[in-house]
């Protein structure tokens, strides 16, 4: 029989199974794509993270892990599947419920089910739990255990952090929550922390909203630092030598799937997000608008402009492009009659096409620095202002050695960074 069950094989749950796997259990990732468990089981990773297309091709190899467009009949259950917010930023749980469901005519008496999707608070009691005995006769707590244990993890280091971070485990019971705790321990060795089930809900969104709510506090200093003449990565840098403070870096906006989706769901329990957390998520929703007003400033009086936008990742030295600022602003762009190309080198999955560096550049009347990959820190200036028509470039994220580009004739324009009064 199988020992571990996990169904959602996405960007948290493939390398999930594969950990679990590698620890010398029995492992089964359950996908509703079909072409995607056909891939799985021929050992074809559909995910950029480092190590884990080998890792999968390994478990493959021993026999520990297979992937199946159904549940199989397992002593511990994991799910791990999206919970994508509709138009009026509502949670929706369909992919949560629909997995409970599936899963809860196979489960046994003595079995664990644990709920990894981030959710709004009081959902591993409520529809998860009702979920699982749609299907079952059995009863939660008398029959199995529930508990729910968030990821926290981050792209590019996933693996590693899956089995190094502290876990924090909250059980519907006591019982439960000792039963997760125990599962964890046997992969992971940090601190398996056990509580209850809404506190550790409660734990994952509080993690994603304290960066939102530091993102937006850096967003507004650097709003004020233009507005004074100051430079707020200067201002941050030296703030942040306070033995207590650590403010976050501004730029574009927030992408991911994870923290700009958090303060919603934690408002799906409330009759409006709470004004400190409302505010910050407001100010970092609005930086993509902002970003294209400056754009358009600098491109005022040019006719069918084109714009080189170089980042489609949400983040930098990740390919992951979910949720990234870049697409609003490329829309936006386009909308105001900008002609756009785009160039990111770690990234291979973007609404818009994807082009080389130099046909991104070339012609271009202004280039913009969206995501913070460590590759345009060190792109050449001479290079880049002989293929592009005008050398005007807006950096968001602090990437250029400033005089190096301005020595090259560039005119350089970066975020935060004000005219001295």
């Amino acid at each position: 029989m199988t020992d571990v069950c996990v169904v959602g094989q996405g960007h948290i749950g493939l390398p999930t199974a594969l950990t679990i796997a590698k620890s010398g259990l029995q492992v089964v990732g359950v996908d509703i794509t079909a072409q995607l468990v056909e891939d799985l089981n021929k050992g074809i990773n559909h995910l950029i993270e480092p190590g884990l297309s080998e890792l999968l091709i390994s478990c493959i190899d021993t026999n520990t892990y297979s992937a199946s467009l159904t549940p199989e009949t397992a002593d511990t259950y994991i799910v791990s599947v999206p919970t994508p917010l509709d138009s009026d930023n509502q949670p929706v749980l369909d992919h949560v419920v629909a997995a409970a469901e599936s899963i809860g005519p196979h489960i046994r008496r003595g079995n664990l089910v644990i709920l990894e999707s981030t959710v709004p608070p009081g959902t591993t009691r409520g529809a998860f739990t009702k979920a699982l005995t749609n299907n079952s006769e059995l009863t939660p707590e008398k029959d199995f255990f529930v508990a729910h244990c968030p990821e926290r993890v981050l792209p590019g280091t996933i693996l590693r952090e899956l089995v190094e971070n502290d876990r924090v485990v909250g059980g519907s019971s006591a019982h439960s929550s000792a039963a997760a705790a125990k599962f964890y321990r046997y992969f992971v060795t940090g601190d398996v922390i056990e509580t209850d089930a809404l506190t550790a809900e409660l734990v994952k969104l509080s993690e994603n909203i304290y960066r939102d709510v530091n993102i937006g506090l850096a967003n507004e200093l650097a709003i004020i630092s233009e507005d004074l003449g100051a430079n707020v990565w200067d201002v941050i840098e030296l703030a942040n030598k306070h033995p207590r403070v650590n403010i976050h870096q501004p730029g574009p906006g927030v992408g991911g799937y994870c923290i700009p989706v958090a303060p919603w769901m934690l408002s799906a329990n409330l009759d409006e997000l709470p004004p400190t957390i409302h505010q910050a998520r407001r100010i970092n929703a609005e930086q993509p608008a902002r970003t294209v007003q400056q754009v358009l400033g600098l491109l005022e009086g040019t006719n069918s402009p084109k714009v080189a936008v170089l980042g489609a990742a949400y983040k930098g030295g990740v390919g992951d492009a979910r949720a990234t600022p870049t697409v609003e602003i490329v829309d936006l762009l386009i909308a105001a009659g900008a002609t756009v190309a785009v160039h990111d080198p770690l990234t291979t999955n973007f609404k818009y096409p994807l082009e080389s560096y130099e046909d991104t550049v070339r012609h271009a009347d202004l280039a913009i620095i969206l995501t913070a990959h460590t590759q345009f820190e060190s792109l050449d200036p001479v290079t880049t202002a002989k293929l592009m028509k005008f050398p005007v470039i807006v950096d968001t994220r602090n990437s250029l050695p400033v005089t190096d580009w301005e020595q090259a004739g560039f005119k350089v324009v970066r975020l935060g960074v004000g005219t001295s009064k």
